[in-house]
């Protein structure tokens, strides 16, 4: 039997409805002042990063979850005979938009400390910074879908993030040609 955790050290992943991880977040914070539960749940985390985009020469900033449908909540479940902690449990599972406790059929467990870990430090790396939205790399085959290239195949040969903008090789009247477009006019092919 694995040993449980000391109650400040006890993360879980929780499954809730897609797109209600903040609306859930901020249920069970209020809930856990009216209904004193703070000596049993000590932090709920929805992780986000902020990601920049540019459209039509626009910059604009979003939140973008690391986990989507997923919240991690810091809590005391277990009690040191593995016991589901019945008051902890209910909390947790009568709150609108829970869906369960992932990873488990019966019982659940605790994340693994190295995780929990791992999960907490690329929160904390990812805080002050902006990513820029883009997915791809250099040497991707791109299709573009949108300006006066449209339907052409290329491969992406710059990416300068400040300006959002890639520079795409397309075959233009038989010749490669490099071609600037922004980030929202490509598509992987």
């Amino acid at each position: 039997m694995p040993t449980i955790p000391p109650p400040e050290e006890q993360w879980y992943v929780v499954h809730v409805l897609s797109g209600q991880e903040l609306k859930v977040r901020d249920s069970l914070q209020r809930r856990m002042e009216s209904e004193e539960m703070t000596d049993l749940v000590f932090e709920v985390l929805v992780p986000e990063e902020r990601v920049s985009e540019v459209k039509a020469g626009t910059t604009r900033e979003t939140k973008r979850k690391f986990y989507p449908g997923y919240i991690i909540i810091n809590m005391h479940l277990l009690d040191d005979n593995n016991k589901l902690m019945d008051r902890t449990w209910y909390f947790i599972q009568e709150t609108d938009g829970v869906i369960n406790f992932a990873g488990t059929k019966d019982k659940p467990i605790p994340m693994p400390k190295h995780e929990v870990e791992g999960m907490l430090l690329q929160i904390k790396e990812r805080e002050g910074s902006v990513k820029p939205a883009i997915e791809h790399e250099i040497g991707d085959s791109v299709s573009v879908s949108d300006g006066p290239f449209q339907g052409q195949n290329g491969v992406i040969a710059e990416i300068n993030e400040e300006k959002g903008e890639l520079m795409v090789s397309v075959n233009i009247f038989g010749r490669e040609t490099l071609v600037p477009l922004e980030y929202w006019q490509v598509e992987r092919s």
